[in-house]
């Protein structure tokens, strides 16, 4: 990252911004959850997702349609199911980074 005279230049500026708004977007277990399980299966439906977590359909259709309409998962009809996947692949390395951390733990 460029710092310039303790200015972070507008490049990086966007880039933090972006990583900020990823963050806050999957910063709930089970939207940790679904990105762990879409990491493993490119293509999942609302209810194998349900399935795999053990939790809500409602809560987890919720969740699954902030992400989607924030940009990190994107969605297919497959006849009557719609099959979510990971749109932003950097997800994985943010998290997987964040996990990595051992500050605090």
């Amino acid at each position: 990252m460029e710092i310039n005279n303790g200015v972070i230049d507008q490049k990086n500026a966007e880039k933090l911004e972006r990583i900020a708004f990823i963050l806050k977007t999957v910063a709930h277990p089970l939207r940790l959850g679904i990105v762990h399980l879409l990491e493993q299966y490119p293509q999942l439906s609302v209810t194998q997702i349900c399935d795999m977590l053990g939790s809500e359909q409602s809560l987890t259709s919720h969740h699954l349609q902030t992400m989607r309409l924030k940009g990190v998962l994107s969605v297919k009809r497959d006849g009557r199911s719609m099959l979510y996947s990971l749109k932003e692949r950097d997800v994985s390395l943010i998290i997987e980074c964040l996990e990595n951390c051992q500050c605090n733990m």
